[in-house]
């Protein structure tokens, strides 16, 4: 049987993953609705390759410049072409989707992700915001429409798979993992000179600007402990985070009997992708690449992270701990405090300094639903670029 889908952020790195995953699978998944942001040169391409029937780009002011492109290359299938966070609702919700890819960032992505699980729709989740801004309305929510979310993120995934092989009653602790990002062994003196050049090169993943930022600065690894309550259930003393260069294995489970469960793999995002899209079957990998050379390997480390010179894994922590809304605060401000580091306006060091200062000020009240998270997210990216401005006022004084 055919599965309708939709992919919200169609033209990032997961989303455009998603889709080698989806030619290589054959007919089982028919690409029904894309949802995109500004890249219409790519989105257009993949118009003509998939042949969704609604499209949604970032603003309406892209809808036209679609239109022209889609024109030039003579595209005359019939398409709607919607915009912003009602086009991306629009594409999640079809009656025809099944199954939908959240792979689109910022309150887009958590919008339109949480409409779909309303309208009883499966999630394969990459969007991080989903969970960390709003974990207790969404995962309500799937509650109430008996819907699964299923990991993509490579961390979360591992964990889903390795619970395939005993129960959360008898998990011990949940051990995320991480690479480290490109400035493990750089002396802490040295950040505030980081350029955001250099904070790009990740020594192991491409992806894309913010969480490329925050495997930098370890807070991916804090947002992951957040997801991961929401995600198995569990209190953040059951969570773990260590260090793994060589980023094979992707995380770990320790059972109370003292047994490991580990997920091991190359890094490659097809792996998740494509668990997610045929849970509960393991369909064949498409293409020898994705195979582990086991001998290659070589040796495996682990490290305990350095919370003092990357203080925001402690800071996602200490959000989950507090609850209410100072996850979606936290979230909201690292989302700022990155733009302005990649805009020149912002160093590298200043980053946990703008959340932290955030999080401060930022109630523990509960959310009832979507409509406070938002509030919540809005007033805490303000309070954020107050921040911003004024530590880079100190700085040029």
């Amino acid at each position: 049987m055919t599965k309708g889908l939709c992919i919200l952020g169609s033209t990032g790195s997961v989303g455009t993953n998603t889709l080698r995953v989806v030619k290589g699978l054959g007919e089982r998944f028919r690409v029904l609705s894309l949802a995109a942001g500004k890249n219409l040169d790519l989105l257009a391409q993949q118009i003509a390759e998939f042949h969704p029937t609604v499209v949604s780009v970032g603003s309406p002011d892209c809808v036209e410049p679609l239109r022209m492109r889609l024109c030039a290359a003579n595209y005359k299938r019939p398409l709607k072409i919607v915009a912003d966070t009602e086009g991306h609702v629009e594409a999640a919700t079809l009656p025809e989707v099944d199954f939908v890819v959240s792979a689109s960032h910022g309150v887009t992505g958590l919008v339109a992700t949480y409409e779909a699980i309303r309208a009883g729709k499966q999630i394969g989740l990459a969007n991080k915001e989903t969970m960390v801004a709003a974990g207790e309305v969404v995962t309500r929510a799937a509650r109430e429409r008996g819907v699964d979310i299923l990991p993509i993120d490579s961390e979360h995934s591992a964990i889903h798979q390795c619970l395939r092989s005993g129960s959360r009653e008898e998990i011990r602790r949940l051990i995320l993992t991480g690479s480290g990002g490109p400035f493990l062994k750089t002396p802490k003196k040295d950040f505030d000179r980081i350029t955001p050049e250099q904070a790009l090169k990740h020594p192991i993943w491409k992806m894309g600007g913010r969480i490329t930022i925050d495997s930098a600065t370890l807070m991916n690894k804090g947002l992951e402990i957040i997801e991961a309550h929401w995600l198995f259930g569990l209190p953040s003393a059951q969570i773990d985070v260590l260090i793994h260069p060589e980023s094979i294995v992707h995380s770990m489970i320790e059972f109370r009997d003292g047994s490991v469960m580990a997920q091991l793999s190359v890094a490659d995002m097809r792996l998740p992708i494509q668990y997610a899209l045929t849970y509960p079957e393991r369909a064949p990998a498409n293409g020898d690449s994705l195979g582990l050379d086991l001998l290659g390997a070589r040796r495996l480390r682990f490290i305990k992270p350095d919370t003092r010179r990357f203080p925001c894994l402690d800071l996602g922590r200490e959000a989950l701990e507090k609850g209410g809304a100072v996850a979606c605060a936290m979230n909201a401000s690292d989302e700022v405090a990155v733009e302005a580091f990649l805009a020149g306006r912002l160093s590298f060091g200043d980053i946990p300094r703008v959340i932290e200062a955030v999080m401060k000020v930022t109630p523990n009240t509960n959310s009832a639903g979507l409509d406070e998270v938002l509030e919540c997210d809005a007033e805490a990216r303000r309070v954020a670029r107050e921040q911003v401005a004024d530590l880079t006022k100190r700085s040029t004084n």
